[in-house]
């Protein structure tokens, strides 16, 4: 009898997303935070900012530290520390205090994340780590779309600190499903902090990362800059904006697990180099439909559906290929790491992205991300290696979760 999906693992995608949503919610909601705390706009802008800074920097840190803690008590905690980050954030009385609760609230998210990762690959039973990952990656990406209109709402009809409300009972809820479902899933055993800081020193993980930073960087570079393209190729409106985020959204979470499955059938390198093939494609598309004049809304609607099922169909494979690289003893230090390489995707997408079109139009930006995301896929490792599951030590328990014989809280 085929047996269904943890409920743990359902929880572990409500983490995901709560912790990407607050990164970007307060996107939705920055004016009517300038104006409360008499701050202006761009100001308000540099809570964003700071957040991922320090969710960056934060990840392969923390990760350094609590990698040999149970996973399952380090999830818990830091799900708890991110609940009282955004409960000062909801009561934040000044400017400083919300940005002091932010940073609470990035480092606590860091670590979830990383955590997160970690426990869906070592909790997934054999041939199934690629769609764990998947649906753990599906919360982040169900939140790129949802977080920024659902913030303007919320903000709008509660006030602006309901948002960090919300996110704070989203977090309430997981840590207390988490305690009570989450795999008992050990840390790694003791090692020289030279042995843990391995994958920093290590080509292959370091090959991986770049792969996350060049994926990222072309992927978010062509998103960051949608509305401006959309109105070059099909003289966008605000509505039909809205209806290509929306694509994004959908299709991105298909992707996310169908990438997953696939990389456990054929295997998470086969499955990267399957990923950045299409991406590339799907951006040089849109490049040919800016430079072709052939435009309008329905072709622009199926490259951009094309470009989103590859663009966050990634992480599922990128993070297979870490794990299979590393190992388990020093897995979530890698995952942090790669958690780190996306962050910095993320601002040179920005930033290159800007500078196109400074200098040139719209136009040259799916180019330049096709020829980022041509690179990834020159450079990702070939072969099959790293399918399956990971083995954490001991057998296969009777629910298929890999366990050792120290079981940890």
């Amino acid at each position: 009898m085929k047996r269904s999906l943890p409920g743990w693992l359902f929880l572990l995608f409500l983490t995901l997303l709560a912790t990407a949503t607050d990164e970007f919610i307060i996107a939705g909601v920055l004016k009517a935070i300038a104006a409360d705390l008499d701050v202006s706009v761009s100001a308000a802008g540099q809570l964003v900012t700071v957040f991922a800074v320090v969710y960056a920097l934060g990840a392969p840190t923390l990760a350094v530290v609590f990698e040999r803690f149970p996973k399952r008590i380090v999830m818990v905690l830091g799900l708890l520390v991110f609940v009282l980050g955004n409960v000062g954030a909801a009561v934040s009385p000044n400017y400083w205090a919300l940005m002091a609760a932010r940073i609470v609230a990035a480092l606590a998210a860091a670590i979830v994340t990383s955590v997160a990762f970690t426990m869906a690959a070592m909790g997934a039973p054999e041939g199934k780590r690629g769609r764990y990952i998947g649906i753990v990656t599906a919360g982040m990406t169900t939140a790129l779309f949802t977080s920024v209109p659902l913030g303007s709402w919320l903000g709008g009809e509660l006030g602006w600190r309901a948002t960090f409300w919300l996110i704070a009972a989203v977090g309430a809820v997981a840590a207390l499903g988490l305690l009570c479902s989450a795999p008992k899933l050990v840390g790694s055993a003791p090692a020289p902090l030279r042995e843990r800081l391995g994958p920093l020193r290590d080509p292959a993980v370091l090959r991986l990362i770049t792969v996350t930073f060049l994926l990222a960087g072309g992927g978010l570079m062509f998103y960051t800059y949608l509305g401006e393209f959309t109105a070059e190729i099909a003289g966008g409106s605000y509505a039909l904006l809205s209806v290509m985020l929306l694509i994004v959204g959908v299709t991105g979470l298909v992707g996310a697990l169908m990438a997953g499955r696939v990389a456990d059938v054929i295997g998470p390198r086969r499955s990267l180099r399957i990923v950045a093939g299409g991406h590339a494609v799907a951006l040089v598309l849109a490049a040919t439909l800016a430079f072709s004049g052939a435009g309008g809304s329905v072709a622009l609607g199926v490259v951009v559906a094309l470009y989103s099922v590859f663009a966050w169909g990634f992480p599922p494979p990128i993070q297979g290929s870490i794990l299979a690289t590393v190992g388990p003893q020093v897995g979530m230090t890698a995952l942090a790491l790669n958690i780190s390489g996306l962050y910095l995707g993320t601002g040179a997408a920005g930033a290159i992205g800007g500078a196109i079109i400074g200098l040139a139009d719209v136009r040259w930006v799916p180019v330049a991300a096709a020829a980022m995301v041509a690179l990834s896929f020159l450079i990702a490792p070939r072969g099959r290696r790293g399918g399956g599951s990971v083995v954490v030590g001991g057998s296969v328990s009777s629910d298929g979760v890999k366990e050792s014989r120290h079981t940890g809280v």
